[in-house]
């Protein structure tokens, strides 16, 4: 069972794969936003998984946050979630991240819980059913 509060935490070391310049975020070498989003996405839903029932996981539907420092190659970050709101299916986090140094990124993330094997046939229709929206095409 899920309730506010519930904490979630993750670090990794900084490598020149994580970096904006690799993830064509940027043309230097530091920690890439992209990768900073995945690690606050990952620390979130691995915090709540275990207390979702069989069949059921979360998916990411609105981030809001602000990379405010830079990371140098090399160095070690950490993520911090926290679960503060819980609205039926939908989850909300409060996120901070830091490297050695101090604070690089605050902010808020949302989930929502869905039941895998109906969202993963829908998902697989999708695909089925594509159009060509995309190239300019009208849809």
């Amino acid at each position: 069972m899920l309730e506010i509060g519930r904490k979630g935490l993750l670090e990794r070391t900084v490598t020149e794969d994580l970096s904006a310049k690799v993830w064509g975020s940027g043309a230097v070498d530091v920690y890439g936003t992209p990768c900073m989003i995945a690690l606050v996405e990952e620390t979130a839903w691995r915090s709540v998984q275990d207390g979702l029932e069989p069949g059921q996981a979360t998916v990411g539907t609105k981030l809001d946050i602000a990379h405010i420092a830079a990371t140098p190659i090399g160095m070690r970050v950490r993520c911090e979630t926290e679960l503060v709101e819980i609205d039926r299916r939908r989850l909300v986090f409060s996120v901070n991240a830091y490297d050695e140094a101090g604070k690089i990124a605050e902010g808020t993330h949302e989930r929502f819980i869905v039941d895998v094997e109906r969202f993963q046939a829908k998902a697989a229709a999708k695909a089925a059913n594509r159009s060509s929206c995309l190239g300019g095409t009208p849809c």
